[in-house]
């Protein structure tokens, strides 16, 4: 029988309840039979210094932990073996290779990455290889029109209403789904962190307590 895999990628400085609740409903909706978090060891469209970015190892670990105890989510670290930055297009690569002819592979990411896919290193290849999923975020909710194409893809494309987006001329598919919207975001856990606040029902238990143990982004006693 077939197997249908999604990617998950990000920087997950930490993963949130936000992550967690978005995957779920795309595995649930496409059907998928397993979703993949896959941490960025280096990633490629964000500046290091603008960021408190914590290590690799606990970037990881607490991905980890999140899903280990979900069906259907596993973690991946891929992308932490691999030298230099982490490039979407390699790992999905690496990802068919694993896989079989005729198993589906999903690429999601959120509607304010693919606002900058263009800029994505052979991103007219990433299409030609799996379907791609864009997730709804919050203040973005609004459905996706040939207008939002990157220019030199969009002769690849057709709109096609039984699948509700674009159809790739590879047989892929481009789609919009709506998700759940959780307004929570890294940055905001983070500055809590680091002011000694509750991070609590933000992300899960375990990592809080990992965040709070480990005093990555400088958690204190308080903050979980």
């Amino acid at each position: 029988m077939s197997r249908s895999v999604a990617i998950f990628g990000g920087t997950y400085n930490p993963i949130h309840l936000g992550h967690l609740r978005a995957a779920e409903e795309v595995r649930d909706v496409q059907r998928l039979d397993e979703v993949r978090f896959v941490p960025a060891a280096i990633p490629p469209h964000k500046d290091p210094t603008a960021v408190t970015l914590a290590s690799v190892k606990h970037r990881l670990r607490m991905v980890e932990l999140a899903v280990a105890d979900t069906p259907g989510f596993g973690a991946w670290d891929i992308e932490l073996a691999r030298p230099g930055p982490s490039y979407s297009i390699d790992t999905i690569r690496a990802l068919r290779a694993e896989l079989v002819p005729g198993d589906r592979v999903g690429f999601m990411l959120g509607r304010d990455a693919f606002a900058e896919f263009h800029t994505w290193k052979e991103f007219t290849e990433i299409f030609a290889l799996c379907d791609v999923i864009v997730v709804t975020r919050p203040p973005l909710t609004c459905a996706l029109g040939e207008a939002d194409l990157p220019v030199a893809a969009r002769k690849a494309f057709r709109y096609d209403p039984d699948v509700g987006g674009f159809l790739h001329e590879s047989g892929h598919r481009l789609i919009m789904q709506q998700v759940t919207s959780l307004d929570v975001s890294a940055t905001e856990i983070r500055r809590l962190v680091g002011a000694g606040r509750s991070i609590r029902f933000l992300l899960p238990d375990v990592v809080a307590a990992y965040v709070q143990e480990h005093h990555i982004f400088g958690a204190g006693p308080t903050s979980s």
